[in-house]
């Protein structure tokens, strides 16, 4: 259920000459379970996958593709797990395979056979979607105030871009490395001359006219600028049985009609308490989820974006004002927001290239858990035979 008020802003104008107003602003959402979302099995597993796939980098990056648990041991954080190392890594046994090392006895971890198979498959991925991965990586840069994102801003969305551990060896001479404030790292991309980089709403409203230069680049002709519509509606996915106010519907019809202010372009002139700029901000949400992996990611995380990519200071109101294009999913005891289109409308998104091999580390994760209750069969029975010796031995 929304709930919603009315209030009056001052008014500025647009480049367009459109009219920047505030009408219906205070809309409050009662959260309202959706147990498609909810479950969506690569999301709620995000967090252990990737913690998996940070230890199994680990190993691989060893030059005998295995471990001692002492290098590991001490490092909890930096693997972003709330246990102990060794007993995460006990918990996949389909995955990491653990051993007797060579001095003192202690345990050592290296990968299964189907965990060592694949990462190669990963890193064939990896090879062949390059150009995807550094594009998805430009584009999110070119979102930003100055085109240009501190190193550990970058760093911080590495997992939710797909990147390797190893990116940086692969971008192009678009990228430049620059010093910033406060001697802060970042990077930095430069725009060709006459180029046009147009986001997925706008890519997809006028795919069908024939005026994309490329499909794959998502670039727009420069002679066909102009035919370029700015009132682009997002799509909308209530969840079911989710029903709004008549003064919501009018509020909503209005704000679809509203400039689409692309998260590409220039907003300065934007007054940040008019519905044009919280436009624009659904706009940058949208295009940001579209470019992650699996469409989705914390909303603490996207919480810190706010100084670079010029959101206001309550953009969290963007997720409960809009729950027909986003949904807040509880699980995992954090917050994640989930763009609800690439799940109700799969060909309006493409998928992530490095998707594919996340679901079958998943699958491969799942196949611990029939190893584990093997195990403890294995070990009730051998429990059985010593109960059933020690009664024979007192008869």
């Amino acid at each position: 259920m929304l709930f919603i008020s009315r209030r009056a802003q001052t008014l500025k104008t647009l480049p367009s000459s459109s009219t920047q107003i505030r009408t219906y602003v205070d809309v409050y959402m009662k959260w309202k379970k959706d147990h498609y979302f909810d479950n969506i099995e690569h999301i709620l597993r995000s967090p252990q996958l990737k913690s998996v796939i940070a230890l199994k980098n680990c190993i691989t990056s060893d030059p005998n593709s295995c471990i001692p648990i002492s290098s590991v041991s001490k490092k909890t954080h930096q693997f972003d797990l709330s246990t102990k190392v060794t007993k995460f890594l006990r918990q996949f046994p389909s995955v990491f395979e653990e051993f007797v090392g060579p001095e003192h006895n202690l345990p050592w971890f290296r990968l299964t056979t189907e965990a060592a198979e694949l990462d190669r498959e990963e890193r064939r991925v990896y090879q062949d979607s390059a150009e995807d991965l550094r594009g998805r990586l430009r584009k999110v840069i070119l979102m930003s105030r100055d085109n240009v994102l501190p190193l550990s801003i970058v760093q911080g969305m590495k997992w939710y871009l797909g990147l390797p551990d190893d990116y940086m060896m692969s971008l192009d001479s678009s990228f430049r490395f620059v010093d910033m404030e406060d001697g802060v790292k970042g990077l930095a991309v430069e725009c060709s001359n006459g180029e046009k980089v147009v986001s997925l709403l706008q890519k997809n409203a006028i795919k069908n006219r024939g005026l994309l230069c490329s499909e794959n680049r998502g670039l727009l002709c420069s002679e066909n600028r102009g035919l370029l519509c700015s009132e682009i509606e997002f799509p909308l996915f209530p969840s079911k049985g989710c029903r709004l106010r008549v003064k919501i519907e009018d509020w909503l019809k209005e704000f679809q009609r509203l400039p689409y202010v692309s998260p590409y372009d220039d907003y300065s002139r934007l007054d940040p308490s008019s519905d044009v700029a919280e436009k624009r901000v659904v706009g940058f949400l949208h295009e940001l989820l579209c470019l992650f992996v699996d469409h989705s990611a914390e909303r603490k995380k996207l919480l810190c974006l706010k100084k670079w990519f010029g959101l206001p200071q309550k953009v969290h109101k963007a997720f409960e004002r809009h729950p027909q294009i986003f949904y807040l999913s509880m699980k995992n005891k954090t917050c994640t927001a989930i763009l609800r289109e690439p799940y109700r409308d799969k060909a309006s998104v493409e998928p992530h290239p490095v998707l594919a091999v996340r679901k079958k580390y998943i699958q491969l994760m799942k196949s611990s858990e029939l190893i584990l209750k093997s195990r403890r069969s294995r070990c009730r029975f051998s429990n059985d035979g010593v109960v059933e010796k020690d009664l024979d031995f007192d008869s």
